[in-house]
């Protein structure tokens, strides 16, 4: 098991942790700041040192059970079992995940519609859409866009159980990717709070804290993917 620290603080940029294995595929630490690559957001890189040793991590994925892997570069020297590490996230690429991601959401609520897929980059994100035909004005999709992000309203988190998501099925905005269910709980975003809250949905990735951190974003092509989807793509300023 290894504990995500990247889930109880985003803003974690540096911790400690003990190697618990090594295996083929990589290292697998008792705790991790490093994102698990998975919900269109891209695993985190950056570097472990440990005492005698430096080791770049290309990606970070997920194992058997709640373990995470930690892929080192090709051809690099790891640190044995049982070695205490210093794990060192690549922060700006991450916090530009976070931004896209949360900017993700509230596309999907300025476009209402069911979402069939997404990606996300560290320059870019996009959201596929159930949408027989592109929205007429893109420019005043943009516009309520910008005009939520800044209003900086806060980003927090709640859980409920699966039973609950299960009696709300409509906070489940992806047709495509479900959220993670049979742990007995489930991690909720919400952007907002009370009158003010525009977004409630699943997600386990790693957000701002709060909308005005995303900045200036603009969206890009609006792409035709079959006879009912849409793809919008989104860039940050």
């Amino acid at each position: 098991m290894t504990r995500p620290l990247f889930r109880e603080d985003a803003y974690l940029r540096e911790a400690p942790a003990t190697i618990t294995a090594v295996t083929e595929a990589g290292l697998v630490p008792d705790a991790s700041i490093f994102y698990a690559q998975g919900g269109g957001q891209p695993g985190d890189t950056g570097w472990l040192d440990w005492e005698g040793g430096t080791v770049e991590i290309a990606n970070a994925v997920k194992g058997e059970g709640d373990a995470i892997i930690l892929v080192p570069a090709e051809g690099a020297a790891l640190p044995p079992v049982g070695a205490t590490v210093t794990q060192r996230l690549d922060w700006d690429r991450r916090y530009r995940h976070m931004r896209v991601h949360t900017a993700l959401h509230l596309l999907s609520v300025v476009i209402p519609l069911p979402v069939t897929g997404g990606a996300i980059t560290a320059e870019k994100g996009r959201l596929d859409f159930d949408m027989p035909e592109a929205p007429e004005d893109k420019e005043a999709v943009q516009a309520a866009l910008q005009e939520i992000i800044s209003r900086d309203l806060p980003v927090t988190e709640t859980w409920i159980t699966d039973a609950e998501l299960e009696a709300n099925p409509g906070l489940v905005k992806t047709m495509s990717v479900k959220p993670p269910m049979g742990q007995g709980r489930v991690r909720l975003v919400r952007i907002g709070e009370g009158e003010d809250q525009v977004d409630l949905q699943p997600c386990g990735g790693t957000h701002v804290a709060r909308t005005g951190e995303i900045g200036e974003v603009r969206l890009g092509k609006i792409e035709k993917k079959g006879r009912q989807n849409r793809r919008v793509s989104l860039l940050l300023g």
